[in-house]
């Protein structure tokens, strides 16, 4: 057991209330030894040392002797005092040596280690068959043995026994701290798992979403400059519509996502969405999208993946490809769902690091949702991006987030 320190606030609010029965129990214990004292048998003609021992005993008791159970420089001042009344109360009125009832809780309740209170134990039987022996004389020595020995024996095998009990109770109350500690932390962690999910999943929402609607204003709104310059009145009209568009679009995007769902969730079927978006990619950029798709049950999780898949080709086709046309291809099968999205442009070096987040987002979205990705490219080629996701009556998500998992070849 570790020492024990004393604090004087807590000692007389606390220590009280956890030790009341304790208390109670010293109490009744000498009253009963007082009036055991005043009508008990006693061999001699005067009783006060008895008297004085008990009040002895009260009076230290009170002032620091119950600060014992948790500090132990009170115990070592007091338990002294209490194998001395061992001694003296029998030998004044043999029947005092109830006062042991009493006597032994104090000591193992008071002492820090087994090994004292077994000690302590013992002193306790010697000096109270010391005095029954003063009291009754070597007559009644072999009683005074038994009874002596049986209650020290009693006494140190309850104590040991409370003592593993209470120590097992404290290591169950240190397992259940520790398990609370942990489910906190582990909370905490969730908590903070979570936390980065969702600003990575907002991340992609606002990249394949609002950042390319965004993306797709300024281009429109640079167009428009020049035709506003060269006072092209019929193509700015219409610059001004599509841009009006797109505005609307974006705002839409950006109100979804603050409503906490899914900016662009397809409304209808996967292939009218995508009939939609080559509509209005084809009127903001002029390059023409043919989409072949036809509708098939999906669910609401995976239509929005693979809409978020062209989003993103498209996207790459107006910043970076410069081609002359796009093909978007919407494919069925009993287990698996694809899109592919083929464009003639300039094609790139799939070997080089990727740049920017659209790309590696894509890649992290299909991975999470348990599909996989192909990009096909070289300079000069096209490029070809090609996504799959298995079909079910529910999502398939994997056990563990991994690294997103992607296939690029040349």
């Amino acid at each position: 057991m570790a020492p024990r320190r004393w604090d004087a606030g807590h000692m007389n609010g606390e220590t009280w209330r956890c030790n009341r029965w304790l208390h109670v129990f010293f109490a009744g214990t000498m009253l009963l030894t007082a009036v055991i004292t005043a009508v008990g048998w006693s061999p001699w003609e005067t009783r006060w040392p008895a008297s004085d021992a008990i009040a002895v005993l009260v009076v230290a008791y009170v002032a620091y002797g119950h600060r014992g159970y948790d500090d132990h420089r009170a115990a070592a001042a007091f338990l002294p005092l209490v194998i001395v009344a061992a001694l003296v109360l029998p030998a004044v009125v043999p029947s005092t040596a109830f006062v042991q009832c009493i006597v032994f809780p104090l000591v193992w309740v008071q002492s820090e280690r087994i090994r004292t209170a077994v000690v302590l134990s013992v002193a306790v039987g010697v000096a109270s068959g010391i005095g029954l022996q003063l009291a009754s004389g070597p007559g009644a020595l072999v009683t005074t043995l038994l009874i002596e020995s049986i209650s020290v024996i009693g006494a140190c095998a309850m104590g040991v026994w409370i003592s593993r009990v209470a120590g097992l109770s404290e290591e169950r109350r240190q397992l259940v701290e520790e398990l609370r500690a942990t489910q906190q932390s582990l909370a905490d962690a969730n908590r903070s798992a979570g936390i980065a999910s969702e600003r990575e999943r907002l991340a992609r929402e606002l990249h394949d979403t609002v950042a390319q609607n965004l993306a797709g204003i300024v281009m429109l709104t640079e167009r428009a400059r020049r035709d506003l310059a060269n006072d092209r009145g019929p193509d700015l009209e219409e610059r001004l519509t599509v841009l009006e568009e797109s505005a609307r679009a974006a705002l839409e995007d950006s109100r979804a996502l603050i409503a906490a769902g899914v900016a662009g969730a397809t409304t209808g079927s996967l292939a009218g969405s995508l009939h939609r978006l080559a509509e209005r990619f084809t009127r903001e950029t002029g390059t023409p999208v043919t989409v072949d798709a036809t509708g098939g049950p999906l669910d609401r999780d995976a239509q929005v993946v693979l809409l978020r898949v062209v989003q993103e080709s498209l996207a790459n086709v107006r910043a970076h490809a410069g081609a002359d046309s796009v093909r978007v291809v919407l494919s069925h099968s009993p287990e698996r769902v694809g899109v592919r999205v083929t464009d003639d442009g300039v094609g790139f070096d799939t070997g080089a690091p990727l740049a920017g987040h659209g790309l590696r987002g894509l890649h992290e979205r299909l991975a999470l949702s348990g599909g996989t990705c192909t990009i096909t490219s070289n300079p000069g080629s096209g490029t070809v991006v090609e996504a799959t996701l298995p079909t079910g009556p529910e999502p398939r998500l994997p056990d563990a987030v991994r690294d997103p998992v992607a296939q690029v070849t040349r």
